[in-house]
C-alpha cells in the first residue's frame, strides 16, 4: 500500500508536471472507485490545476475550488505518461480506474491490480466532504515530540503497531513503515503504547522522523513508475520474512494476521524472544 513517502513524492511528481495545466478530459472507468456524485467529475474539465497536496495517504489535486481527491488503498497506482493515450477506456474492463488527459497531451491513469476494489476517487469543494480526510490525525512531520507523548498516552495500552498505522492517530504510516519504525527504534510492536520512558519516547520519535524523511528524501524527484520498487528497496524487515536483519544478522521473522502480516527483528527488537501468534497478545515463554 503506498504511505506517505510514496503518496509525498506523487504529490511533488505532480506538482511539477500538472500545476497550471488544465484538464481537458477526467474518464471514471471504474464507478465503484467514485465516491462522491455532486459536483460530478465532468466539473473538472476545463479546471486549471493549482496545486497537489498530500493529507495522510491521500493525494489531492486542487482546480480553481474543485478538489479531486485519491485513496489508493491496497493495490492502486498512479501511472502517469507524458503522452497519454486518448482512447476510451471501457468501463469495468482492466485494471484502468480513471483516466485524466492534460492540455499538453500528458496525463495519468490511476489503476487498481486484484480482485479487491478498494481506491477511492472524491470530487467534492470542500476536502471536509471526504470522510477519511476529516478523521485524521495529525500529520507525523509536524508532530512534536510532547504533542507525540500526548498521542501514546491518550491510546493507553494499545499496542505500538496499532498505533502508529491508526490513522486516526497519526495520518500516513501503514504496514510497512510501521513496521521499519520499531525496527529502527528497536522495540517490540506489541509493546504497550503508554508503557515507554522518557528514553524510549524519544527513541521511538526519533526513528520516525528518521524512517519516513529518509524515505522521502530516497524518492524525491523520482518518476512515478520508479516509487514502489524504491519503497521495496529501501525496507529493513518489512517484507522480507526468512532474510537476514540488516543490523545484526538474525533471520527477520513474522507474525500473520487475518489480512496482514508484521515483520520484525526478534534480535534488535524483542529480546531475542519470538512473538507469539497475535491472538496472543505477548511473548512466547
Amino acid at each position: 500500500m503506498p504511505e506517505l513517502p510514496e503518496v509525498e513524492s506523487l504529490a511533488g511528481f505532480l506538482r511539477e508536471r500538472a500545476v497550471e495545466r488544465a484538464i481537458v478530459r477526467a474518464d471514471i472507468t471504474a464507478i465503484s472507485a467514485l465516491k462522491t456524485y455532486d459536483p460530478p467529475i465532468s466539473s473538472l474539465v476545463g479546471l486549471l490545476i493549482d496545486d497537489v497536496q498530500r493529507h495522510g495517504k491521500f493525494l489531492d489535486i486542487s482546480a480553481q475550488g474543485i478538489h479531486l481527491v485519491i485513496h489508493l488503498a491496497r493495490a492502486g497506482w498512479l501511472r502517469w505518461r507524458e503522452e497519454q493515450s486518448t482512447g476510451l477506456v471501457r468501463p469495468g474492463k482492466g485494471p484502468i480506474a480513471l483516466r485524466v488527459i492534460l492540455d499538453d497531451g500528458s496525463g495519468f491513469d490511476l489503476t487498481e491490480a486484484g480482485t479487491q476494489k478498494k481506491l477511492a476517487v472524491y470530487v467534492v469543494r470542500d476536502l471536509a466532504e471526504v470522510p477519511g480526510i476529516v478523521r485524521l490525525g495529525p500529520d507525523p512531520f509536524t508532530l512534536t515530540l510532547e504533542e507525540f507523548s500526548d498521542v501514546l498516552k491518550r491510546e493507553g495500552r494499545v499496542q505500538l503497531k496499532g498505533v502508529l498505522r491508526n490513522q486516526s492517530v497519526i495520518a500516513g504510516i501503514g504496514n510497512a513503515y510501521s513496521d521499519e519504525i520499531l525496527h529502527v527504534a528497536k522495540m517490540s510492536p506489541f509493546k504497550p503504547a503508554s508503557n515507554l520512558s522518557a528514553d524510549e519516547l524519544q527513541q521511538l520519535y526519533d526513528a520516525m522522523q528518521e524512517t519516513l524523511r529518509d524515505a522521502v528524501d530516497r524518492s524525491k524527484g523520482l518518476a512515478a513508475q520508479d516509487l514502489k520498487s524504491e519503497k521495496k528497496s529501501g525496507l529493513r524487515v518489512h517484507g522480507r520474512k526468512g532474510q537476514k536483519c540488516p543490523v545484526c544478522g538474525d533471520i527477520v521473522r513474522e507474525v500473520s494476521f487475518a489480512d496482514s502480516s508484521l515483520q520484525y527483528c526478534a534480535t534488535c527488537q524483542t529480546g531475542g524472544k519470538p512473538l507469539a501468534d497475535r491472538r496472543l497478545s505477548k511473548l512466547l515463554k
